[in-house]
């Protein structure tokens, strides 16, 4: 029974430890998009085109 105890202890532990590090990584700007937006300016005469079509149809 206390090995239960001990893994149940550990687990804990080691989902915290995991939980600390996502916290630090997103304060510190590791998930931030820099290359979508970017990429993001080439397609958005292609949207703007495709609407006033759509637009001038109806």
């Amino acid at each position: 029974m206390s090995v239960i105890y001990l893994l149940l202890t550990l687990s804990i532990l080691v989902a915290l430890i995991f939980f600390i590090a996502f916290i630090y990584s997103v304060k510190k700007g590791q998930y931030d998009d820099s290359y979508t937006p970017s990429v993001r300016m080439l397609f958005d005469d292609e949207l703007i085109i495709e609407k006033q079509e759509k637009s001038t149809l109806d």
